[in-house]
């Protein structure tokens, strides 16, 4: 029996999981990751810690993991897009991790955005205009940190980082490459323009590699920590968004994967080739040299339920933490007992902004429709359905570009919750396909790892190894309600986008949660 490890560096914790030939886990580990709000907008991530988790997940999988009857082939990455440090002449960090929520270099992608740059950099790099995109990030150090900027020699993410401090190798797959904005996805190389515009060089970034690449050599002490041989491959995979897919076997361009995690969710499809929205509303990344994803990110995820449950609910919260319950499921039981459409109460979900597919870092949330008739029931309901509203606005741009889904299928925390999965059903009126296997990025991982190690030819074999996915059937009785409240959510939207940029200036000048 031969065994692989995927290891996922995510946004809020770090997971190794080893799976066997079959794909079945065996055994797993995961470790939290430190957030840094430090000032307004700021999301940033200790880069030291986190190459900190990854080697205790996986020393905490080989103490786990009972080898005996075969070997451990390799480990294999997923990891968070989007995310920027600066190393010095001696390769050490200049910077903490900066992650896709930090939102800084909004006024730099608001500019680029207005002169038509912003466009010009989507049509050949595939990433959206937005302050999480690396080439407005590099502009807002460039301009409010000339310090930093100028005492960087290297430029990568965080699992760059991660094989840096592994192996000593300054190397990035093109995968996590093309969600930087820096990577022309026709030529699979840096796309000197962009790079010119910033004011960097193609030597100041990592080596572009296949996500299939293996590096060996780990360095004695940490191999010695983790316990593997030094000589164990490690494949650096691919980035976590077009992961999901590929772990749920969303493999053709007749299926879309939505994914719902923590602090985020996403719409995706995959492509055979690169393709492009026409207005840069849809993010276009790869997998791998042959398999393109094409979608929309959301900044609403498990977080946006949990701060409703955390302002209207903390009593129950409390009562099911005493009872050993989960809290959110609790609050997922009182939102059911409101109708389809929360009785006309919208909620958008915009707490920390918005990506797909308006792309403004000052969208704000709000509840809209609110009558004496409304409790706090009507509005867990409306914010679980704001989410899928706005989930289907990207799916209704998606089909612009590739076409209507023939199959859906969701993944993340938020399927664990049955009114969600309904939810889901009934805004799409169509049948959702829940797939048994959640850690879909490890698995994917370890995918991408068997075929480096020419285990397996084709990555789509992990259809045959894949359980029977449930189905959750729409209920057509909600399908008039659905189709009046989606339009209203989605036109105001639209209309309220002057309204954001104001309130979100006030709320920088006078707010005291935006204070230092």
């Amino acid at each position: 029996m031969d065994y692989l490890i995927g290891v996922n560096i995510g946004t809020t914790c770090t997971k190794a999981v080893l799976y066997d030939q079959d794909f079945h886990a065996l055994a797993s580990s995961s470790r939290t990751h430190q957030l840094f709000r430090d000032e307004p907008e700021m999301l940033e991530e200790d880069p030291d810690e986190i190459f900190e988790t990854v080697v205790d997940t996986l020393h905490d999988v080989v103490l786990k993991a009972d080898l005996s009857k075969g070997t451990l082939r390799g480990v294999s990455f997923s990891s968070m897009m989007h995310s920027l440090i600066g190393l010095n002449r001696v390769n050490k960090p200049l910077t903490r991790v900066l992650t896709w929520g930090d939102n800084r270099a909004a006024k730099y992608a608001a500019k680029m955005k207005q002169n038509g740059e912003g466009l010009k950099i989507y049509q050949r790099t595939g990433t959206p205009t937005h302050p999480m995109s690396l080439p407005y990030k590099l502009l807002w150090l460039k301009n409010e940190h000339p310090e930093i900027f100028e005492r960087t020699t290297c430029w990568l993410g965080i699992k760059d980082y991660v094989f840096w401090r592994l192996f000593g190798v300054l190397k990035t797959d093109i995968s996590s490459a093309s969600a930087s904005g820096l990577l022309n996805l026709k030529e699979l190389d840096w796309d000197e323009e962009t790079l010119k515009l910033i004011g960097i060089s193609r030597d100041q970034l990592p080596q572009l590699t296949s996500p299939y690449e293996q590096v060996r050599g780990l360095r004695s002490q940490i191999a010695a920590k983790i316990g593997l041989p030094m000589d164990t491959p490690f494949i650096l995979g691919a980035a976590d968004g077009p992961m999901d897919n590929l772990g749920v076997g969303a493999l053709d361009q007749g299926t879309t994967a939505i994914t719902i995690g923590d602090t985020s969710g996403a719409v995706r499809v995959i492509t055979d080739q690169p393709r492009f929205d026409i207005e840069g509303r849809l993010f276009c990344y790869a997998l791998d040299e042959d398999h393109w994803v094409v979608g929309g990110p959301i900044n609403a995820g498990n977080t946006v339920f949990s701060w409703a449950g955390d302002k209207l609910f903390a009593p129950e919260k409390q009562l099911a933490s005493m009872m050993h319950e989960e809290s959110l499921d609790v609050v997922a039981k009182i939102a059911k007992t409101i109708p389809a459409g929360s009785d006309g109460l919208i909620f958008h979900p915009f707490l920390n902004g918005e990506r797909a597919p308006m792309w403004n870092a000052n969208a704000r949330g709000s509840f809209f429709g609110l009558t004496p008739h409304h409790t706090r029931a009507h509005m867990a309901r409306a914010v679980l359905e704001g989410t899928v509203y706005e989930l289907y606005a990207i799916s209704l741009t998606l089909e612009t570009v590739v076409g209507e889904p023939k199959q859906i299928m969701a993944t993340g925390n938020f399927a664990r919750f049955g009114l969600w999965r309904q939810i889901l059903a009934d805004v799409f009126q169509s049948p959702v396909a829940i797939p048994q296997e959640q850690d879909s990025r490890t698995l994917a991982a370890v995918v991408m790892g068997m075929k480096s190690l020419g285990m397996i030819k084709k990555i789509d074999v992990i259809k045959e190894h894949l359980q029977k996915a449930a189905t959750c059937q729409p209920n057509h009785d909600t399908y008039d309600i659905y189709q009046s409240l989606v339009p209203i959510y989605v036109q105001l939207s639209s209309d309220l986008q002057q309204e954001y940029d104001a309130i979100a200036d006030f709320q920088h000048k006078y707010c005291h949660f935006n204070q230092k």
